[in-house]
């Protein structure tokens, strides 16, 4: 994978944390054309990025758990 689709990844699953839109992370990874454990990998590095993400199982979508601007 280029860098730039990661990057282009990323910002996509951004937008969809952004309005709660994410679903499940089967629904995640099926939005975003990917494997559930490259999705995971991607929430991983939005974390390694300081993105304070969380799964909220209420409302079966991944959040910020605070204010956060993803910036590249």
């Amino acid at each position: 994978m280029t860098l730039m689709t990661q990057l282009e990844r990323l910002k996509r699953i951004d937008a969809l944390i952004r309005r709660k839109a994410t679903g499940s992370p089967e629904e995640l990874a099926k939005r975003i054309h990917v494997s559930r454990a490259t999705m995971f990998r991607h929430i991983d590095d939005l974390r390694a990025l300081g993105a304070p993400v969380v799964y909220d199982k209420t409302r079966q979508t991944y959040r910020y758990d605070e204010p956060f601007e993803l910036k590249f």
